[in-house]
């Protein structure tokens, strides 16, 4: 379980940043769409911080095997 929250908290990270990164390029109407997926990603990372914290995952811990899973790659 508590291996599931840590790859979620990594998944989200890594989907709020592509969202920040596609917001830099977004014209017209992509802007309020990646806005609006920023705010979204935010919230789900958020939430899933709070989970981690109340099962006393620290954020030390998932960085580490964010680093060892990019490593990986």
């Amino acid at each position: 379980k508590d291996e599931d929250i840590i790859k979620n908290v990594i998944k989200a990270k890594a989907e709020l940043e592509c969202a920040i990164n596609n917001f830099e390029y977004a014209e017209n109407d992509l802007i309020d769409y990646f806005s609006y997926q920023i705010k979204a990603n935010q919230a789900k990372l958020d939430y899933l911080l709070k989970k981690a914290k109340k099962r006393g995952i620290l954020l030390s811990m998932i960085e580490e095997i964010e680093l060892k899973s990019k490593k990986g790659m």
